[in-house]
């Protein structure tokens, strides 16, 4: 610690989230750690592929305004892709735009002096950008938005399909053992890596966690207690045989305080109305459900959920998100409309519910309601972000996963890190709250229930997440321990980029 050369403000470090929201908002918590830490810290954006009532620029703004110690610059657009012809997958249109936009990111690097100019951290992936850091001749680094495990899963899986003609689907839910976390059902790996080796999108993937590793480091939004098998696998020579891979840091939890109208921090002018509500709740007694901004549930799914619930005669808070087609592949561009709650959900639920519910449209401010006292548990799709608020909040959860690395997580999370248990079926095509015979089997959310999926259950497993039953576990009133793991991996970050 003492070699540790002090940063100065004349030094900029770029951040390059790409286009993700879910991704600019981890970031946008980086930086204001590397602003602690005595850098100047530039966020370069990318004009949203669809138009919408918010322009780039304004996003720019509204980021701007409630993070003033960070720089927000906006890259010139280009042509937006068709996306209403397009039959390409989303993920490599994603890829598509972020190559395109390389020339536009040069040329902005190239205007920050030299000496100035000290790194450049990209995205998991924005990997095409480190090719634009050579050129420009600048040290370039990788933030991994997701897990530890996640990251060691997946280099390991290309490893895996390296030479390998055929696609993992035959394997089905054979497990695949994976140095640094639980054994992995085959079936839980990113549906596209499944694919032979000629299908596009698993060549794009693979390429993508590949280079993920190629730069000086790789910082993880984790910290090393909640993963330490998981990163201690990186330095294993096994991991991926004849690959030196960088120095990985876990850097988390990256979490906003809450108190937040925007991912980016932004006050709200007025408390959203389900905190007020929450507040006149009794002490972890509301399950919260939420499945993330794009999670996909369908309408007769939502009728389940809404009957589930008001059988089990819990307190809940729900937001409700419009369905999307999941057959749609331009689900992930489109916005959605508001839902019209009287058509999605049972008739009569709300008038039925209002005494011990409350479904709100579209949003909630997660993190402030994950801090409320009177939540007691998180029915949640396993994004690593809303995964990371439970966590710092102590909030046990119910597993429901649905794309990305989010079977990944809920094995890491259920089996490796012991924060949460699986909602038995979420595999199915609708989530039924009965069986054939008409037995409620819909998850028991009593505190003093014993059933598995009970929140008393899911408690006991979390307990070394919560203060009150481990006096050295994690929580957001007792993180001195997490606060100097923390503390240390910056340095050490800060002590590699000088």
């Amino acid at each position: 610690m003492d070699d540790v050369v002090p940063a100065t403000a004349k030094q900029t470090v770029v951040l390059y989230p790409g286009g993700g929201a879910g991704h600019v908002a981890p970031m946008t918590q980086l930086a204001k750690v590397f602003v602690r830490h005595g850098y100047d810290v530039t966020m370069v954006l990318l004009e949203p592929p669809i138009k919408s009532n918010a322009s780039g620029a304004s996003f720019v703004e509204s980021f701007a305004a409630s993070n003033p110690s960070i720089t927000f610059h906006l890259l010139p657009p280009i042509p937006p892709p068709d996306l209403a012809s397009s039959t390409k997958h989303p993920f490599l249109v994603v890829l598509e735009l972020l190559g395109q936009y390389n020339d536009k990111l040069e040329s902005f690097l190239r205007t920050i002096p030299r000496e100035r100019l000290h790194s450049l951290v990209i995205d998991m992936f924005c990997t095409d950008a480190i090719d634009v850091a050579a050129k420009v001749g600048v040290p370039v680094y990788t933030f991994f938005a997701a897990n530890a495990g996640a990251l060691a899963v997946l280099t390991q899986t290309v490893a895996l399909l390296d030479g390998r003609q055929t696609g993992l689907k035959e394997l089905g839910d054979t497990p695949i053992e994976f140095l640094g976390v639980p054994p992995i059902p085959a079936s839980h790996i990113i549906r596209e890596m499944l694919e032979d080796a000629e299908d596009e999108v698993r060549t794009a993937m693979a390429k993508i966690w590949k280079r993920d590793t190629d730069t000086r480091g790789v910082l993880i939004n984790t910290f090393y207690s909640l993963e330490a098998q998981a990163l201690q696998a990186f330095s294993d020579p096994l991991c991926v045989p004849g690959k030196v891979l960088p120095p990985v840091y876990p850097i988390g939890p990256l979490v906003g305080k809450g108190g937040s109208g925007t991912d980016g921090g932004e006050a709200a002018e007025r408390p959203h109305e389900c905190l007020a509500w929450l507040d006149a709740q009794p002490e972890r007694s509301v399950v919260f459900l939420c499945w993330g901004s794009r999670g996909l549930l369908s309408e007769e799914q939502l009728k389940e959920i809404a009957a589930g619930l008001e059988k089990s005669g819990q307190r809940f808070l729900w937001v409700v998100r419009t369905p999307a087609s999941s057959d749609d592949p331009k689900r992930f561009w489109l916005p959605r409309p508001e839902p019209d709650l009287d058509a999605l959900l049972p008739e009569g639920f709300l008038e039925r519910t209002k005494d011990r519910g409350l479904v709100i449209k579209s949003w909630a401010p997660q993190v402030d309601v994950l801090s409320n006292p009177a939540v007691g548990a998180f029915v949640t799709h396993c994004g690593w972000n809303s995964s990371l608020e439970a966590i710092t909040a102590g909030v046990p959860m119910l597993c429901w996963p649905q794309g990305a690395e989010q079977k990944i997580n809920k094995v890491l999370m259920t089996e490796a890190m012991g924060i949460g248990l699986e909602l038995e079926g979420y595999n199915t095509d609708v989530v039924r709250y009965y069986k054939q015979n008409a037995d409620e089997t819909w998850f028991d959310v009593s505190l003093n229930s014993l059933l598995p999926g009970s929140v008393l259950n899911c408690q006991r497993q979390v307990s070394g997440c919560l203060i009150q039953k481990k006096p050295n576990g994690y929580s957001k009133v007792c993180c001195l321990s997490m606060i100097e793991i923390f503390s240390f991996h910056t340095f050490s970050v800060q002590y590699l980029m000088v």
